[in-house]
C-alpha cells in the first residue's frame, strides 16, 4: 500500500465520521441526500462480493466491513430514527437515482474487464460511485446554503478519490501489471464532479464566509 491509497481511505473514514457526527450532534440529517446514500450503500454491498472469498489483508477486510456497516448504517438512521427522518428534505432530494442503477448496471455488462458476475459488479460499483454523488449536490444547489459538517464532509468525500487518483498514477508507475483503467476513469469523472463544490468551498474559506452555492 502507497501513502496516497491510506490517505484516501483516511479521508473517506473522516467524511464518515464528519456525517455520523453531524446526524449525531444535530439530531438531523437536513443538507443530506438521501439518495445519495442510498447509492453508497449499494455501491459498497457490490463491490465487495468477495469479502468472504478473497482475502488480501486484515486492513482490506476490516475497511470493507467499515464502509459496507457505516454506509447501510447512514440509510437506515435516515429512514427510521424519527427524530433525523423529520429533518430530511425530501422536497429537495428528488433526483431519480434509479436511473443512475439502470445506466451504471448496462455500462457494467458492456464495459468490464472480465465477463464474470464478481467483476461485472465490481465495474458496476465503480462506476455508480462515479456518479453516486449527485443528488447531494443537486440538494445542495438547490438548498442554496450549506452548513459547516455538511460541507465538510462533501469536501472530505471528495478529497478521498482525488487522492485515489494519485494512487492509480503512482501504481501505474511502480506495478507490471496495473490495469484498472475503468477505476481511473471513472474517477476522474467522480472528481470532475466535485470541481465546481471544491472551487466554492475554496472562496468561502478564502474570504472567511459561509459556504453558498449557486442555484
Amino acid at each position: 500500500m502507497n501513502a496516497f491509497r491510506l490517505a484516501g481511505d483516511m479521508s473517506h473514514l473522516i467524511s464518515i465520521l464528519v456525517l455520523l457526527l453531524k446526524i449525531y450532534a444535530t439530531r438531523s440529517c437536513s443538507g443530506i441526500s438521501l439518495k445519495t446514500q442510498e447509492l453508497y450503500a449499494v455501491v459498497f454491498l457490490t463491490r465487495y462480493l468477495d469479502l468472504f472469498t478473497d482475502f488480501v489483508s486484515v486492513y482490506n477486510s476490516v475497511m470493507k466491513i467499515v464502509f459496507i456497516l457505516s454506509s447501510v448504517l447512514i440509510v437506515v438512521i435516515m429512514r427510521r430514527y424519527r427524530t433525523v427522518q423529520r429533518s430530511y428534505d425530501k422536497e429537495l432530494d428528488t433526483f431519480r437515482h434509479h436511473y443512475l442503477v439502470g445506466a451504471c448496471f448496462v455500462l457494467a455488462l458492456l464495459l468490464n474487464e472480465k465477463f464474470t458476475f464478481q467483476e461485472v459488479f465490481w465495474a458496476f460499483s465503480i462506476y455508480l460511485e462515479a456518479v453516486a454523488i449527485i443528488p447531494q449536490l443537486v440538494l445542495l444547489q438547490r438548498s442554496g446554503n450549506v452548513d459547516n459538517l455538511t460541507g465538510q464532509y462533501v469536501l472530505f468525500l471528495g478529497a478521498y478519490r482525488a487522492l485515489y487518483i494519485l494512487n492509480w498514477i503512482y501504481r501505474y508507475f511502480t506495478e507490471a501489471k496495473f490495469s484498472r483503467w475503468i477505476a481511473c476513469i471513472s474517477g476522474l469523472v467522480q472528481t470532475a464532479l466535485y470541481a465546481d463544490f471544491f472551487y466554492y468551498y475554496f472562496l468561502s474559506w478564502k474570504n472567511n464566509a459561509k459556504l453558498n452555492l449557486p442555484a
